[in-house]
């Protein structure tokens, strides 16, 4: 980690202007490389080598009566900044974020929080269709956390427009979204210690306001029949070095064209075992569930026109063994994953089971 602090300069170039830096804190530069070697089980695998890079910019400050702000910027791979925070703590009502992150406040920061050596089932090299809750996190907003009490928290988030733009300053998201309008994510965080471990309880859900215009281009004339929803739940327990927990999620887009999908679920399941300081093994589940809107019998703005009739739900399952091994600033880790049915049965190839296995060295500094 490389620190470089900011220096107050009590006067500059007396013939332009006077610049002053009052109670500047230290801006702090961290930084991951990671390399990989993947063989892909049911598809072609190619050059098997892949690499990654990420920094994130973290600046602290200070206010008069000990609050502090901070800045928060990450940058991924590839020169492109994938998310950026501003946040205000205060003494005694909590935490302000200001957030243009992918899925960081709200819950969007909950798609899959169980215990794992390394990576969610999902994130192991292949490619699947599953899709997660985001409420607001995938639009800039605004955010407040309360205090903690007895380690739980309740956390509210708010984008005027949740059409999932994230705009540079003096900028606006326009037409992103016609159908989309405010959204609000609630979130309780309940995670009290005990003597013998711990545990986290976590309940969200994410509302956001939809027109009576279907994303899909239909008829204005259609009405969606409510507002898109979305709600996550889990539970994690921490019994000495042992972890486990289970978690569901739902989202309800509310479409009415034939054959579009108009409900997700998802369920994920982990158990970690902490060998000691640097060893972990881990096994994980994950189930994703597609549902989508069947042919009617009568033409959409008509009496008697249903467009909650949902054809079988389509499944997609995966599994996954971790290790993980860290060495100082060193990381040794290897994942070995098989799914089905990875695009919910819409074509036979996607049918063939599909299997990875990744061998990854991570370098922190």
């Amino acid at each position: 980690m490389k620190k470089y602090t900011k220096i107050g300069l009590s006067a500059l170039c007396s013939s332009l202007a006077s610049i002053c830096v009052a109670n500047a804190g230290p801006l702090e530069v961290t930084g991951t490389a990671e390399a990989t070697w993947s063989n892909l089980g049911g598809q072609v695998t190619g050059n098997p080598i892949g690499m990654n890079t990420g920094l994130t910019f973290t600046g602290n400050g200070e206010l008069d009566g000990g609050q502090t702000f901070s800045v928060a910027i990450a940058q991924t791979d590839k020169a492109a900044y994938s998310s950026a925070n501003i946040t205000l703590v205060t003494n005694s009502v909590g935490t302000f974020k200001l957030s243009s992150a992918e899925g960081g406040q709200g819950i969007g920061g909950y798609d899959d929080n169980m215990p794992r050596a390394w990576e969610e089932v999902w994130d192991t090299g292949i490619a699947t269709n599953a899709n997660f809750q985001k409420g607001v996190g995938s639009s800039t907003n605004l955010s407040w956390t309360s205090p903690k009490f007895a380690g739980s928290t309740l956390q509210i988030a708010y984008a005027p427009d949740n059409d999932g733009a994230q705009n540079n300053n003096k900028a606006v998201s326009g037409s992103a979204s016609d159908a989309f309008g405010a959204g609000f994510d609630v979130v309780l965080d309940i995670n009290p210690q005990f003597d013998a471990g711990g545990l986290n309880l976590f309940i969200g859900g994410s509302i956001t306001d939809q027109t009576d215009a279907d994303k899909s281009g239909v008829a204005k004339s259609q009405n969606l029949g409510g507002d898109h929803e979305e709600g996550v739940v889990g539970l994690e327990l921490s019994l000495g070095p042992v972890q486990l927990g289970g978690q569901a999620s739902v989202e309800r887009l509310r479409t009415q064209t034939v054959n579009t999908t108009n409900y997700y679920g998802n369920s994920s399941w982990g158990v970690a075992f902490n060998v000691n300081d640097d060893l972990s093994i881990s096994y994980s589940e994950a189930r994703h569930i597609q549902s989508k809107v069947r042919k009617n019998s009568r033409l959409p703005g008509h009496i008697g026109y249903n467009h909650n009739e949902y054809t079988p739900k389509s499944t997609m399952n995966g599994d996954s063994i971790q290790v993980a091994y860290t060495i100082g600033g060193i990381g040794l880790k290897y994942s070995e994953t098989s799914y089905d049915n990875t695009a919910y049965g819409g074509f036979d190839s996607a049918k063939v089971p599909r299997e990875s296995r990744i061998f990854a060295v991570s370098l922190a500094f």
